[in-house]
C-alpha cells in the first residue's frame, strides 16, 4: 500500500529533534543580537530526489513563526547540483539554531527518496513493485516510509499492528504454517495474511492454508522459478533476503509481484545540502 499523505507525527518528531539538539539553549547563537534578521538559501550539492519540506518548515517555525520560507521545488522532484531549493528570511538566531536539525531531516529523507527512485527506475515498465520493510531509523519510520513513496516505491506494513506477516519463529511457536494461518485468520478475518516460506514444501503448505501473500525468503533463482510455477497465480509472491540492486530487474521479470528491499531505509546515505546566509544581517 502506498503512503503518499504526510505523516501525522511531524510536529512531535521535530519537537524531539530540537530538544535533543538545543537542550537548555543555543549558546553560540547568543553571539547574534536578538533583533538581528537574516536571509538565507538552501542549495543541493548533488543530484537527488527532494523530500522533507514539511519537516524542514516545521523545524524553523517551531523556533520562530516569523521565519518565511519560499520553496522552488516540491517533494518528489528531481533536483540538480547547485540548485537553490528554498530561501528563508527571519530572526537570525532562530534560523541558526534550527539549521542543523532542519537540514538533517531534509538530507536524510531526500537520501531515502533518492535511493527509492534508483530502485524504482531499475524495474520501470514491469508489473512488479518494490516495497520497503520495517528496517527503519527508530522514531522516523513514518517519515522514511513517506520518503520511499516520494521516490516511487511502495510501503509494506507500517508496523506490527496493520499487517500480518507470519515468520519462522511464529511458525515454530504455533506448531505449523497451517495452524498459524488458521489462528490469525480467526482473529483477523479481514486482514491479508502473508507467510514467510523458506522452501518449496513450506510454500505448498502455505498455499494449502490459503495464505494471501508468500514471502520467498532467500530463494535461489531456480527455486524462485519453481515457486512461480507451483503458485499458479493463487497467492501474491514477494522476493526477500539479500536482493541486490543488479538482480532486481531479473527478479521482477520472473513473475513475482513484490520485491522487499530493506536497504531503502536501512542503508540510507544523506544527501549533501547547504544553508547559506547572505552577507547582510539587518
Amino acid at each position: 500500500m502506498a503512503q503518499l499523505t504526510l505523516p501525522p507525527d511531524i510536529k512531535k518528531t521535530v519537537k524531539a529533534a530540537l530538544k535533543e539538539d538545543i537542550g537548555k539553549g543555543d549558546v553560540t547563537a547568543a553571539l547574534i543580537p536578538p533583533d538581528a534578521r537574516a536571509s538565507a538559501t538552501v542549495i543541493t550539492r548533488e543530484t537527488a530526489i527532494l523530500c522533507g519540506r514539511e519537516w524542514f518548515n516545521e523545524t524553523m517555525l517551531q523556533l520562530s513563526d516569523d521565519i518565511t520560507i519560499s520553496w522552488q521545488a516540491h517533494d518528489g522532484d528531481l533536483i540538480n547540483e547547485n540548485q537553490t531549493l528554498c530561501t528563508l528570511h527571519g530572526p537570525a538566531r532562530a534560523i541558526l539554531s534550527a539549521e542543523r536539525v532542519a537540514l538533517n531531516f531534509l538530507q536524510l529523507l531526500s537520501g531515502v527518496a533518492t535511493e527509492a527512485r534508483r530502485y524504482a527506475d531499475r524495474i520501470k515498465g514491469l508489473s512488479a513493485v518494490i516495497r520497503d520493510t520495517r528496517k527503519t531509523i527508530p522514531g522516523l519510520r513514518l517519515a522514511q516510509k513517506y520518503a520511499v513513496c516520494c521516490g516511487g516505491c511502495e510501503n509494506h506494513r507500517i508496523g506490527l499492528y496493520d499487517g500480518v506477516l507470519i515468520k519462522e519463529n511464529h511458525i515454530l511457536a504455533c506448531g505449523s504454517i497451517t495452524k498459524a494461518v488458521e489462528q490469525i485468520r480467526a482473529k483477523h478475518p479481514k486482514m491479508p495474511i502473508e507467510v514467510e516460506v523458506e522452501n518449496l514444501d513450506e510454500l505448498r503448505e502455505a498455499l494449502a492454508a490459503n495464505a494471501d501473500i508468500l514471502l520467498l525468503d532467500n530463494f535461489d533463482r531456480a527455486n524462485l522459478q519453481r515457486a512461480v510455477i507451483l503458485n499458479k497465480g493463487q497467492a501474491k509472491l514477494e522476493a526477500s533476503g539479500g536482493v541486490t540492486f543488479n538482480e532486481i530487474r531479473t527478479l521482477a521479470e520472473s513473475g513475482i509481484d513484490y520485491i522487499a528491499i530493506g536497504a531503502l531505509t536501512k542503508d540510507v546515505r544523506a544527501i549533501d545540502l547547504s544553508l547559506r546566509f547572505s552577507n547582510d544581517l539587518s
